[in-house]
């Protein structure tokens, strides 16, 4: 059992709520790799000086971080360490640590994984893919059936947000800055957050919310997987691309992949439903229509 095996078992084995930490971390790491921007933060590849181990850094956004929590004010919405704490499943990142440097702030220690975004190996048209799509695929929708048995709507699911390892054979999903609690409070009209491609059209038309918006986003990320293009075809790339999607029917998946396997692709159009109601009732359903098909079936 490795160093991060030992110290994730140690974590899930502890049932009192995980405690911040306060912590140099430039003092104890080495930046070994330069950043990567997510949504609300930069991402370092980061060796410890004492042991030399790998790991991913995350330090958060301080302006784009309180914008984004003054949206709750009063609802005692949990911070990303807790929640990326929570989230102990074999397709999730492992985090390890959360807590606050010396000026203030915030960071969070992860497992690093050695591979690629998923949107990344979509875009180069990666062969490494082909016969690995519908285990992909089932990974992609167990990681979401967890982050929603935990009581979360994960809010940025895309194909960044998934990691996929060097082989191409397995993904792990990634960052959790937008994520809410799935209750009431946090799924009332007005948090237009999220990667606009992938955006359910309850979102950006500020209705009521609710774990289905993942569903949307994860059916848009597989159509693309699949296809390598999106479901919708403007060129726009601003945030009203997902005015779209409940006012321009999406290219049916099966025009553009004819030999498509029947189940898998209705089981996709049903969750990119403009209608929340029309899709599946959850990413468990989703994972049931399709769970008969080959591993290796594209």
């Amino acid at each position: 059992m490795g160093f991060l095996d030992r110290l994730f078992k140690s974590n899930s084995n502890n049932k009192k709520k995980p405690e911040p930490h306060s912590a140099d971390v430039f003092a104890r790491f080495d930046i070994v790799r330069a950043s990567i921007s997510g949504t609300m933060s930069n991402f370092h590849m980061a060796k410890d000086r004492k042991n030399h181990d790998v790991f991913g850094l995350k330090l958060i956004d301080m302006d784009k971080f309180r914008a984004f929590e003054a949206r709750f004010k009063g609802l005692k919405k949990p911070p990303e360490g807790i929640v990326a704490l929570k989230m102990r499943h074999p397709y999730i990142v492992k985090t390890l640590e959360y807590g606050t440097t010396p000026k203030g702030q915030k960071y969070i220690l992860m497992e690093y994984l050695d591979g690629i975004g998923l949107n990344q190996a979509i875009n180069d048209g990666d062969p490494l893919l082909d016969g690995n799509r519908m285990r992909l695929i089932r990974m992609m929708a167990e990681s979401l059936v967890h982050v929603h048995k935990e009581g979360f709507i994960h809010r940025d699911v895309c194909p960044r947000n998934y990691i996929c390892s060097s082989d191409r054979t397995s993904v792990k999903l990634i960052d959790f800055g937008l994520t809410v609690p799935a209750t009431a409070p946090f799924m009332a009209p007005g948090n237009r957050t999220g990667t606009p491609r992938y955006m359910a059209p309850e979102i950006i038309r500020r209705r009521n919310t609710d774990q289905r918006v993942d569903l949307f986003a994860l059916g848009v990320s597989v159509y693309e997987l699949i296809t390598g293009d999106l479901p919708w075809t403007s060129g726009e790339i601003t945030g009203k691309v997902a005015l779209e999607h409940d006012t321009v029917k999406p290219k049916q998946i099966l025009e553009r992949m004819p030999n498509l396997d029947p189940v898998l692709a209705g089981a996709i159009m049903k969750a990119i439903d403009a209608n929340p109601d029309k899709r599946q009732e959850s990413v468990d359903h989703f994972l049931k229509m399709i769970r008969k098909l080959p591993e290796d079936l594209i």
